[in-house]
């Protein structure tokens, strides 16, 4: 069975346009630093630390893809909060205290809702252009 969730898994991931790959980083990122949070208030060390890890590795992995030739100014932006979240990750990890995973956390789903929107709207226009 779990053969089968992962072709599935692989599938959609393959077939997803930009957009929704975008959008499943910051899920996985969200999903992970939550998980992390659980581990640090319950004091899981290596939870934490695992969980920490794959969170860094996907924000790492979106600001690898910023594009600062066609983002400007809003790449510069996205860069320095991915740094920031970086940081929080590293501080958390250092320290065991939840609070600096809350914070990055705060910051992955505004910038998901944000994001949200936006695909959202380019599709709306997309339709809009085709019809």
């Amino acid at each position: 069975m779990k053969n089968a969730y992962q072709k599935y898994k692989t599938t959609s991931i393959q077939s997803a346009s930009r957009e929704k790959l975008l959008l499943m980083m910051y899920e996985g990122a969200i999903k992970f630093t939550k998980l992390a949070i659980q581990a640090a208030e319950e004091k899981k060390i290596a939870d934490r630390g695992m969980n920490i890890g794959r969170a860094y590795d996907i924000v790492m992995e979106l600001n690898n893809t910023l594009d600062h030739k066609v983002g400007g100014d809003i790449s510069k932006n996205l860069e320095q909060l991915y740094m920031y979240i970086t940081d929080q990750y590293t501080q958390a990890n250092i320290t065991g205290n939840p609070e600096p995973l809350k914070e990055a956390l705060k910051l992955l789903e505004t910038l998901y809702d944000g994001w949200q929107k936006a695909v959202e709207q380019l599709k709306k226009n997309q339709g809009e252009k085709a019809g």
